[in-house]
């Protein structure tokens, strides 16, 4: 099985068809989805600009989406690294409990669905990054238990205002 890197590498391949770098492109998904799979795709195509539907996408617009991809990767793996150099710091001053907020990451590990695909739309002209920067500061600014269960309008209000 293909890494991340592996699997972008095969996308900016030009050597490779187009439906075969639209599904390595995909395949970059099953290891970095932040609105979960299909909302993430949809999201990735609306801003390259290609359908999700079309087979043999233009090559320079899967690469545009990947770099998309791939700078919201470097802003999950980011924050994946300042929370395991947290954690490595509280268990050395005695604290083995994970907080609220470790719950809400092992929740999301992976950075996979973070948003629901009602409030994936709600920010689809916004970069992926982005939005990941919004979603991780209103989740460290707010009880994430409780804003993951709020209302749809309130989580949404959160990611959209910023």
């Amino acid at each position: 099985m293909a890494g991340f890197r592996a699997l972008a590498q095969q996308v900016r391949d030009p050597g490779r068809a187009p439906s075969q770098r639209r599904q390595a492109l995909r395949k970059c998904l099953e290891r970095f989805a932040p609105y979960g799979h299909r909302a993430t795709w949809h999201h990735l195509c609306a801003r390259a600009g290609f359908c999700p539907d079309d087979r043999t996408p233009d090559p320079v617009l899967l690469v545009q989406a990947l770099e998309e991809l791939e700078e919201a990767r470097a802003v999950w793996l980011a924050y994946e690294s300042e929370v395991a150099a947290r954690r490595r710091l509280e268990k050395r001053a005695g604290i083995r409990q994970p907080t609220a907020l470790d719950e809400w990451h092992r929740r999301t590990w992976g950075g996979r669905s973070l948003l629901r695909r009602e409030d994936a739309e709600q920010v689809q002209g916004v970069r992926l990054a982005e939005a990941l920067r919004r979603i991780i500061a209103a989740m460290e600014g707010h009880c994430p238990l409780s804003v993951l269960n709020a209302p749809r309008a309130a989580r949404s209000s959160m990611v959209a205002s910023g």
